[in-house]
């Protein structure tokens, strides 16, 4: 096992411990270490594992609220603000004003996108969350512009 790396002395661990087996008994028997007794099957011609115990087994050892089928989750309710979708709005929500500089309306760009962006909403919600982010960016764009128009020559 020296000079081999652990992943062969693991495979060759397995077959010195498969050629035992096979030379004690025809059937070889599934022994794994960390799981009760209750668990452990032997393997049938066909090579297939016996699940049959197995599954007794955890019947007889599951609780009861193990045995009943899970409680539907309840469907997600959409944030009031995702169905502010009306540019007027966005706008509100993104405090745009008539003194507005480049940096600030980077800065209210990134404001906005981490609390609307849609990818962190389910899927339910992307369409509006989508929505928002398009509008919002097109009004910034639009400041922007104006910022650029309007901005002296030279400056």
């Amino acid at each position: 096992m020296f000079g081999m790396s652990v992943f062969q002395s693991v495979l060759e661990r397995f077959k010195a411990e498969e050629n035992e087996a096979t030379t004690e008994d025809e059937t070889p028997s599934v022994v794994s270490s960390g799981i009760s007794a209750p668990f452990v099957g032997t393997l049938t011609a066909a090579g297939n594992f016996g699940t049959v115990v197995a599954h007794h087994a955890y019947l007889e050892n599951a609780g009861e609220e193990m045995l009943q089928p899970p409680k539907p989750k309840p469907k997600p309710v959409i944030p009031d603000h995702l169905r502010r979708t009306n540019p007027d709005m966005i706008a509100a929500d993104l405090g745009l004003g008539d003194n507005e500089t480049t940096l600030s309306l980077t800065e209210k760009r990134r404001r906005f996108a981490a609390e609307n962006h849609p990818d962190r909403y389910p899927l339910d919600f992307r369409a509006h969350a989508t929505l928002r982010m398009k509008v919002a960016n097109m009004l910034i764009d639009e400041a922007l512009r104006r910022l650029k128009i309007m901005a002296p020559k030279g400056a």
